[in-house]
């Protein structure tokens, strides 16, 4: 597996000079373990074409699962360009995203988690936790909270899975019954 990250402060999404590194550390599971020499995670921008392609695909997804309350959700789901945004590739082909913006002093906050249907139940999504989780720490977050939906049935069980403690809704999900919202200490 070819684990691919960006410069550390870049001002445009392309062209990046990428460093390859192999690691080890990030199998989930037995399937990865199985396919990790056709696996890239790149550290990117969420500007970038493939980051945007997952995204109108979560959307699309997240309005097929939960209809028109998916009207109120739109706007906190908009991003200002982040230079925090993973994509994980599979032969080449993106097959899952997520992203991370400041949320405190100490903690990001989780952005835009997506696994594309073909590639759902194989450990991707833990390795992209994974990889989300070891970058904030590496520029010296501690902590980081999240918010999904309470049809996200997968999320929920991701989420408990690696640790995600449920805590109450954070602005600006207060008040909103079908937000569920988590945070793990990192450290």
């Amino acid at each position: 597996m070819n684990v691919v990250k960006a410069p550390e402060q870049h001002t445009s999404p392309e062209p990046f000079n990428y460093h390859h590194i192999k690691s080890d550390k990030l199998l989930p599971d037995d399937y990865l373990s199985t396919v990790m020499d056709n696996i890239v995670i790149k550290r990117t921008a969420s500007t970038v074409p493939d980051f945007q392609l997952l995204i109108t695909e979560l959307d699309a997804d997240l309005r097929r699962r939960n209809g028109d309350i998916m009207d109120i959700y739109d706007g906190h789901n908009k991003l200002q360009p982040l230079d925090t945004a993973v994509v994980i590739y599979m032969n080449d082909v993106p097959v899952c995203c997520g992203c991370f913006k400041s949320y405190s002093d100490d903690a990001v906050e989780v952005k835009r988690v997506y696994v594309r249907d073909e590639a759902r139940g194989k450990g991707f999504s833990k390795l992209l936790m994974k990889e989300l989780e070891t970058w904030a720490t590496e520029i010296g977050f501690r902590k980081t909270v999240l918010e999904t939906g309470s049809q996200q049935q997968e999320a929920l069980g991701l989420y408990t899975s690696l640790g995600y403690k449920r805590i109450p809704n954070y602005e600006p999900y207060i008040g909103l019954p079908d937000s569920v919202c988590f945070e793990k200490d990192l450290l």
